[in-house]
C-alpha cells in the first residue's frame, strides 16, 4: 500500500439539508444533469447517512493510513455543504489517485435488506477505466463480505453487483472508482448494524483488505 493514492467519498454532508438551493443546482454528469448533491438517508432512529459515511471514511482512512497509503477525503468535516458530486470525481482523477471508493447507505423500502457494490458503465469520459472499476467492485464486494458477514442486497443487482449510468461519481471519474451502498438504512437489522460503531469498524477493516488485494 505504501505510495498508493486512495480517494474516500464520503457520500451527501451535515449541511446539505439547509441548502437546498445550492446543492439542488443543475450539473453536467456525462450524459444528462443531476443536483449537485443530495441530503441523503437515515435510519428510523434519525441515524443519517451523512454521519454514518463520514464515520465509516475515517475509520477506512485510518486503517489505510497505518498501511502506508496516501489517503484523501473529499470533504473535510460533516458540517459544510457538497461538494458537486462532480467535484468529488474531479479530486480523484487530480491526484490520480489508484483507486476511488464513493461511501453510501441506501434508503430501500424496509422489506429489501443487504450491501451491494455499484460499477461504472462507459458513458465516454470513464470509458478506459470500466473494466478496472469492474476489477475494484468485485474485490471490494468480496472483502465487505467476508469481512463483515452482511448479505449481499436482496432488493437490487445481482450477487452484490450493480452498474449504473447515471451517477456522477462513476460517469466523470478518470481513475478506478465504485460506489458502495453498506446496506439499507430502511431497514432495521441493517440500520442496528450501521449505528454500531464496532459494525462500522469492522466494515472499514474489511474494506481496507479489498483495496490492498485491487492494488497488489
Amino acid at each position: 500500500m505504501k505510495g498508493k493514492v486512495i480517494v474516500l467519498d464520503p457520500g451527501h454532508n451535515g449541511g446539505n439539508a439547509r441548502h437546498l438551493k445550492e446543492i439542488n443546482k443543475k450539473v453536467f454528469i456525462g450524459n444528462g444533469y443531476k443536483p449537485c448533491n443530495t441530503t441523503g438517508t437515515e435510519t428510523a432512529d434519525g441515524y443519517t447517512e451523512h454521519a454514518f459515511t463520514w464515520d465509516l471514511a475515517n475509520r477506512l482512512a485510518n486503517v489505510l493510513r497505518e498501511a502506508g497509503a496516501q489517503v484523501v477525503l473529499t470533504r473535510k468535516n460533516d458540517k459544510g455543504v457538497g461538494p458537486c458530486v462532480t467535484e468529488r470525481a474531479a479530486i480523484g482523477n487530480r491526484l490520480h489517485a489508484d483507486a476511488v471508493l464513493s461511501i453510501h447507505a441506501d434508503g430501500a423500502p424496509p422489506n429489501g435488506h443487504g450491501f451491494h457494490v455499484i460499477r461504472p458503465l462507459p458513458v465516454g469520459k470513464n470509458a478506459s477505466i470500466v473494466s478496472e472499476s469492474g476489477r475494484l467492485g468485485t474485490v471490494v464486494r468480496d472483502a465487505y463480505r467476508t469481512g463483515t458477514g452482511i448479505p449481499y442486497s436482496t432488493y437490487v443487482g445481482r450477487n452484490g453487483l450493480d452498474q449504473r449510468d447515471d451517477l456522477g461519481g462513476l460517469n466523470m471519474s478518470t481513475v478506478p472508482v465504485v460506489f458502495i451502498e453498506c446496506g439499507n438504512m430502511g431497514n432495521p437489522g441493517d440500520a442496528s448494524t450501521m449505528s454500531d460503531a464496532t459494525s462500522r469498524q469492522r466494515m472499514a477493516v474489511a474494506l481496507a483488505r479489498g483495496f490492498e488485494q485491487f492494488l497488489r
